[in-house]
Formats: structure tokens, C-alpha cells, sequence
């Protein structure tokens, strides 16, 4: 394990307060827990790895203040999901959102994510190194092997991935010991690496070029609706303003916000109401009105999917 976790997580987790704890093993006892300091946050990130082959980690913690984290990840293929998060990724501009599964490619630019505080960072993800799937994989299926980084990459970000949501669950959950759980990790890392195989073949995605015009115009779309989230927005206006057609607006604006148009309304909604709920006195049903739900329930709904809390929760932990 200290191949993996030494040159790269050390420094970071030691710069913001994070310190060993071998005796905590409430993740399984072949990994290493390190806790927060209390006058940072609360709370733990475990991780398991296997010489520089892949690393497991696992995060239940929050800080208490609003958090900046910047750091290189070493190169590889991360994939992740997020059960409770409140914070944006800075290079380039997104908002993390709960429920989804999110992959990475390491190994380039510096990381970037602001945290905000009080809001408990509950995750569970994998990373494989190069030496994983570069150099023993194409060892062991050299007729069939296939550089799997473009497959991670065209997931990106995904709400439709219950396969390996249900994985990653299953990982999280196992307290397994010795050679046993050795063995249930090392073959989860191959399944999950075999699951993003077989999504990227099931969903073909064909390339889409974009002018300078056409790139223009849906960043006019963008901005229109981060000005207008809150008011029901009709498709036919939009297209208006793109100049373009459904079908062409609808895979353009995908193409360049790796999302929806209902999922970017959506995260404006949900960061506006984050804001309301810790800043404000609004009650929930005003809130849910300000940010464009005529019903407190179905904004709960979907705010809970977005950060893994119900608003009257993320109020509460949020405004400490």
C-alpha cells in the first residue's frame, strides 16, 4: 500500500489535518484510517491498496470550514460515487452532485474542488494505476486487450450506471480479512474495470463537432438559463436563441456541459437553494418556490438526490 499512498495522499492528507489511525478499522482491516483533526473537521478517509496496482478509498468526513483543496492525482483511472457532497470541481467549473457516478483520468492537471463546510463528503471509489491496466492486464489478454482511458472518459459523469453503483456498494461494505478479502478486492477492481467495458459498448457515443458560432450560441443558452432557473423555460425559446434545432441543441449543449439542459437547471437550482438554506430564514416551502418547485416534496426529492441530504438536514448541519 505505501507505493500508492505515500508520494501522492501523504502530503495532502497531512496538510489538512488528516493523521493516521491504524487501530480504526470500521472499514475493513486491511486499510488505513486516517482521522481529521477536531478542530478542522470530523470524521475519516480509509483507503486499501494493492502495491501500484489500484487503491480503494472510502470518505466520511466534513470540514468546518468552507475548503479549497488542490493536489496532483497520480495517474490513473478513477471512478467514484458520491452519497453525500456540497461543493463545486474548479478545473473546469462543476458542481458535484450525490448519486451520480463521476470518472477521472489522473495523472495531468492539478485537481481542484471547493468543499463547503459542515456538509458530510460520503464516498466510496476506486483508482487503477497503469501498471493495472496498461501493463498486467495486456500481459494476461494480449489478442483482446484494449486501452480502457477512453471508455472511463466518455462516462465522465453518469446517473444511469446501477451495475457499478451497486459494486461500489458492495465494496463499501465488506469487512472481510487476510488472503479472503485480498481476493474480494482485487476481483471487484477487474469487475469494475470490465463494467466500464461494457457500458462504453452499449453506448456508442457519436463524435460532434462544433463551430465557433454553434459554441457561442449554446454558451448564450448557458447563460440565459443560469438567469432565468428558476421559471419554466420552454424548449422552443431556447432553440430560438440557439438558433438550432431540438435534436442539434439538446447533443451540443451535452457536448460542451457534459450534462443536460434539465440536469444544468437543475444543479443552479440546487446551489441557489444551498445558499438560501444556510443563509437565510426562508422556510423550505419558499425556498423550493424561489428556485422554481411549485411543492416543497418534489424539491426534498431532488435536492436529497443532490446532496444526499433533505433540505431540513443540510439546513441544520450547514448553518453551524
Amino acid at each position: 500500500m505505501p507505493e500508492i499512498i505515500e508520494p501522492y495522499y501523504v502530503s495532502m492528507l497531512k496538510g489538512h489535518g488528516f493523521t493516521p489511525d491504524p487501530d480504526d478499522h470500521q472499514y475493513g482491516a486491511l486499510g488505513l484510517c486516517w482521522k481529521i483533526s477536531q478542530e478542522i473537521g470530523e470524521g475519516s478517509y480509509w483507503t486499501y491498496g494493492q502495491k501500484d496496482l489500484y487503491d480503494i478509498k472510502i470518505h466520511n468526513f466534513s470540514f468546518h470550514k468552507d475548503s479549497l483543496l488542490e493536489f496532483s492525482l497520480p495517474e490513473c483511472l478513477s471512478i467514484t460515487r458520491y452519497d453525500s457532497i456540497s461543493g463545486e470541481e474548479l478545473s473546469p467549473y462543476r458542481r458535484l452532485s450525490a448519486g451520480c457516478i463521476k470518472t477521472y483520468i489522473g495523472g495531468y492537471e492539478p485537481y481542484q474542488v471547493l468543499i463547503h463546510k459542515n456538509i458530510p463528503i460520503r464516498s466510496i471509489g476506486i483508482e487503477i494505476m497503469p501498471a493495472y491496466y496498461e501493463d498486467y492486464l495486456k500481459k494476461q489478454y494480449p489478442e483482446e486487450y484494449r486501452n480502457p482511458v477512453e471508455a472511463f472518459r466518455k462516462i465522465d459523469q453518469t446517473t444511469d450506471f446501477p451495475e457499478m453503483s451497486r459494486l461500489l456498494s458492495e465494496v463499501q461494505n465488506y469487512r472481510g480479512d487476510g488472503i479472503a478479502a485480498k481476493l474480494f478486492y482485487e476481483s471487484k477492481v477487474a469487475e469494475a474495470l470490465s463494467l466500464v467495458v461494457e457500458y462504453q459498448k452499449k453506448r456508442p457515443a457519436a463524435p460532434i463537432k462544433l463551430s465557433q458560432a454553434d459554441l457561442e450560441r449554446i454558451q448564450t443558452v448557458a447563460a440565459y438559463l443560469s438567469d432565468h432557473y428558476a421559471a419554466e423555460i420552454p424548449m422552443e425559446r431556447l432553440t430560438q436563441i440557439a438558433c438550432m434545432g431540438t435534436t442539434k441543441l439538446k447533443s451540443s449543449f451535452k457536448k460542451v456541459y457534459d450534462c443536460t439542459i434539465t440536469e444544468y437547471i437543475q444543479q443552479r437550482r440546487m446551489s441557489q437553494a444551498e445558499y438560501l438554506l444556510t443563509n437565510t430564514d426562508l422556510s423550505i416551502g419558499q425556498i423550493a418556490q424561489t428556485v422554481g418547485y411549485s411543492t416543497s416534496s418534489r424539491f426534498a426529492q431532488l435536492f436529497r438526490k443532490s446532496t444526499g441530504l433533505l433540505p431540513g438536514e443540510f439546513r441544520k448541519v450547514g448553518s453551524r
